[in-house]
């Protein structure tokens, strides 16, 4: 009979799609954390950097980690922990609540049973904070479609991103223009981390000559 993973590992793959939803919006500062960390082999880091889409490097990143074993796992786990990601990242406070580090082996079918009570406290399609409510992706998709092709000014002028992650942005979604519209959301979100409230982002697309029909984006303002 094989032997059951570690409790690391178990939770990094429990976890996994909703680490990659995450990270995601910043793939390349995980993985020069992850790197300084020495939890990717040098081929590893390589594969992982060339990698075009975020999405695909934070997965390829994950499942890197998960076969170097749970000495990997663990620091993973515990780098995703820091200051600095949870600060970037404020959708992995829910990791603070987990003991990481000391899940045995024959636990982990009742940590996976009990990891979704703790992916509804922060759902991972819920991005930024309206109040004490979370703003939603389909919320974001809605303003992203919204969006036309002046997308770039709107970013630089009205949401303060620099033109070089908006160039990284659209090199990253070449084919869909509102992927890339979302993305630039989705990234205003991290920069804004607490104050990316739904009010927030309506005043600001509501400014100047860039500013887009209020019936697109009133929805931003409802309660309910």
């Amino acid at each position: 009979m094989a032997e059951e993973p570690a409790g690391e590992i178990q939770l990094l793959r429990s976890l996994k799609a909703k680490l990659i939803d995450i990270l995601s919006a910043d793939a390349d500062f995980v993985l020069q954390h992850a790197d300084s960390r020495l939890l990717l082999s040098p081929h590893g880091y390589k594969q992982v950097k060339a990698l075009p889409v975020p999405s695909e490097q934070v997965r390829d990143l994950l499942d890197h980690v998960i076969q170097r074993g749970p000495e990997a796992a663990q620091g993973l786990l515990q780098l995703l922990k820091h200051k600095d990601l949870q600060d970037t990242f404020p959708l992995l406070a829910f990791l603070k609540d987990l003991q990481v580090n000391t899940i045995p082996a024959g636990e982990t079918t009742r940590k996976r049973k009990t990891a979704p009570e703790s992916e509804e406290t922060t759902p991972s399609k819920q991005i930024c904070k309206n109040g004490s409510r979370l703003l939603k992706e389909k919320q974001l998709m809605l303003v992203a479609g919204a969006i036309g092709r002046s997308w770039r000014e709107i970013g630089i002028l009205a949401l303060s991103i620099p033109s070089v992650k908006l160039e990284q942005i659209e090199e990253d979604y070449p084919n869909s223009h509102v992927d890339r519209v979302f993305a630039m959301l989705r990234y205003w979100c991290t920069l804004q981390r607490k104050n990316a409230t739904a009010a927030q982002l309506h005043s600001l697309l509501s400014r100047g000559d860039r500013a887009l029909p209020p019936e697109s984006i009133d929805f931003l303002l409802e309660t309910s």
